[in-house]
């Protein structure tokens, strides 16, 4: 898979795509990722890219222009008023939709992911309107900046490719990555007894059977206390599957 990613600040992402999951995946050639200086397709000498909103107000907006410049360049089709289904275009800002686990997926099974990262007061509504193909956003808060954001959006992403994992089952059982509204169950490791607090004994004992149906009411346990938002979404016939 191919993602590019459209900014005034490429130099950010010389460190969240340089390790871990991402880095290993691009070496390992299962993804690519492109980072473009939305100022290369300025015109002016000043390589301007913002500008004050219309009727005033306070901040400043990135134009159109340089973003469908960057955007026509890089999905040639676009130019010509074509949209190809396979390559799609996300604008991050917070007046999107907000991305989750279900987003991903369905993000994932683009070939390539263009991501305009949103700066300043936000970006000319036209961008959104005629442009994008989508507008999402991480989270109910306002970044600086959508940098951060597409980091977040490609890791997610990411960890759904075939073969990025070391483990493929690590994803099966994750929080939200199968059955929505279950976050994953509580786990833990050696040793057994830490400061008086002991592991499940059920975890302990061997018994495959036993361990599954306890993940399934620790998690279903977590999720209402965590995230009693979320119990609703819990299907009622919900099975741990994590293999053993």
């Amino acid at each position: 898979m191919k993602f590019h990613v459209v900014t005034i600040f490429p130099e950010f992402f010389r460190g969240p795509f340089e390790h871990g999951v991402v880095a290993r995946a691009q070496e390992a050639g299962k993804l690519r990722i492109t980072i473009h200086d939305l100022r290369d397709w300025t015109s002016d000498r000043h390589k301007t890219v913002d500008d004050r909103p219309f009727g005033g107000g306070e901040g400043m907006l990135l134009k159109p222009e340089p973003l469908f410049a960057a955007v026509e360049t890089v999905f040639a089709e676009r130019a010509t008023g074509q949209r190809d289904p396979a390559r799609r275009v996300v604008l991050l800002s917070a007046q999107g939709r907000k991305f989750d686990q279900a987003a991903a997926r369905r993000l994932g099974e683009a070939s390539e992911l263009l991501l305009i990262c949103g700066r300043y007061e936000g970006v000319d509504e036209r961008v959104a309107e005629h442009l994008a193909d989508e507008e999402l956003t991480i989270g109910d808060y306002v970044l600086s900046g959508g940098e951060l954001a597409a980091a977040v959006v490609i890791d997610a992403i990411a960890r759904l490719i075939p073969g990025v994992l070391g483990n493929a089952d690590s994803a099966v059982r994750e929080s939200f990555a199968a059955d929505a509204g279950v976050l994953d169950c509580p786990q833990y490791t050696r040793p057994a007894e830490f400061r008086g607090w002991r592991v499940p004994e059920v975890l302990l004992s061997g018994n495959h059977d036993q361990i599954r149906r306890w993940r399934e009411q620790a998690a279903l346990e977590k999720t209402a206390r965590l995230r009693p938002d979320l119990t609703e979404a819990a299907p009622p016939d919900f099975k741990y599957d994590r293999k053993n």
